[in-house]
């Protein structure tokens, strides 16, 4: 008789285990959500640092990501996954919470981007060599479509300007071919592109937040070309167009991005190439309603969430400069001098905070935005673009 107690109590043991197991893998590795967290490209070292921007602090760095020296980063819809598009053709894809490489494939000779669909289904890379677009599945990295950038006689193009529309669409510009782009994936085994005019070398494009304007900008000649996709047939429209007339451009030692821009109170403020200017459009009627004097070019102009101010980097020889904007005077309201070589700019969801990336200090700064008092250092090697999870919820992002 005394062994049944003993084996009741070896069975409510035995039941146990699985509680106790979990509550040791917690206590080495707690539970987090993704929604705090984020990438810094650490571009001398082909790696990621992943971060809590609520914490604000580092987490973990994740290696072997390849050539990182013009990265860019999309999220999937949960905010788990980061998918990192290198240089050189890399597609990786990066398991925050576990901190480490899930897959990588290289996909092309030379990348500069990327996007993901609506659905979060497909991840898509734009590509200089080969030019054209590709699709992969989200979940596997599997190539679904190759779609190429031709034009001419047999010749293709270096694509640009990658952005996801509404119903698993994409626009992109075509740099050497002066074309917009507009491809349809909603069945990627069977891809369907519109083509439209552009104009000169467009360099780099934007989707407004509810993704119907589709704008890009124009290296080869002064203007922007704007397409609705909403009624695409309507084709392009040249806007602030001649806005350097009459004045010889500045030496353009880096190419500004419209990626990083900003809608605010009904206006656009974007990049003025070769000019140390922030043209200001009206977004109802897209014509120039103003320009805003700034240190130097500007490359990121960019928007806080709230709109109540615009944050401004610049190109060598002034960037170790940031300026505010603000959009009720339109007028410079603060100037900065953080760092060396501020590369890029991102702000935490509501706006509170601004992470600022000084490459050659080896370090990111966080700012408060009320006061732009500086908050927290953290060390990085050599840190270019900072992307929050906060994008996987955005278009065009």
């Amino acid at each position: 008789m005394p062994a049944i107690p003993a084996l009741a109590r070896c069975r409510r043991l035995l039941a146990c285990l699985p509680f106790l197991f979990l509550a040791a893998c917690a206590s080495q590795a707690p539970l987090r959500g993704s929604g705090g967290l984020g990438v810094v490209i650490e571009r001398a070292d082909g790696q990621v640092q992943i971060v809590d921007h609520l914490a604000r602090r580092s987490l973990a760095s994740v290696a072997g990501l390849g050539d990182l020296s013009h990265a860019s980063v999309v999220f999937s819809r949960d905010g788990r996954y980061a998918y990192v598009f290198g240089r050189d053709g890399g597609l990786s894809k990066v398991d925050l919470l576990q901190a480490r490489v899930e897959r990588r494939i290289v996909q092309a000779g030379n990348s500069i981007g990327g996007a993901i669909s609506q659905d979060g289904r497909l991840v898509v890379a734009q590509n200089y060599e080969p030019g054209g677009i590709k699709a992969f599945d989200a979940e596997t990295l599997e190539l679904l479509a190759d779609v190429p950038a031709d034009y001419g006689d047999g010749q293709r193009s270096k694509v640009v300007g990658l952005a996801d529309l509404s119903g698993n669409r994409f626009a992109y510009a075509l740099f050497d071919a002066g074309e917009i782009r507009i491809t349809d994936l909603s069945d990627p085994k069977q891809p369907r592109t519109q083509r439209f005019s552009a104009g000169k070398q467009p360099y780099d494009a934007l989707v407004t937040p509810d993704g119907r304007y589709y704008i890009a900008g124009l290296f080869g000649e002064d203007g922007l070309a704007l397409l609705d996709t909403w009624q695409p047939e309507l084709g392009t429209r040249r806007i602030l167009a001649g806005y350097g007339r009459g004045e010889a451009p500045l030496p353009v030692y880096k190419m500004p991005h419209l990626r990083g821009w900003a809608i605010a109170g009904g206006r656009a403020y974007l990049p003025a190439i070769g000019r140390h200017e922030v043209l200001v459009v009206d977004t109802a009627s897209w014509q120039e309603v103003g320009r805003i004097p700034v240190k130097s070019q500007p490359v990121f102009v960019m928007a806080r969430p709230d709109g109540r101010q615009i944050w401004v980097n610049f190109a060598f020889p002034d960037n170790g400069w940031l300026q505010v904007i603000d959009p009720l005077t339109q007028q410079v309201s603060a100037t900065l001098q953080p760092g060396q070589a501020i590369l890029h700019l991102e702000f935490s969801a509501k706006g509170e905070q601004v992470w600022v990336s000084a490459r050659d200090d080896n370090a990111v700064l966080v700012f408060d935005t009320a006061s732009q008092r500086l908050l927290q250092t953290l060390p990085a090697r050599s840190p270019s673009g900072i992307f929050f999870t906060q994008r996987a919820f955005r278009m065009g992002f």
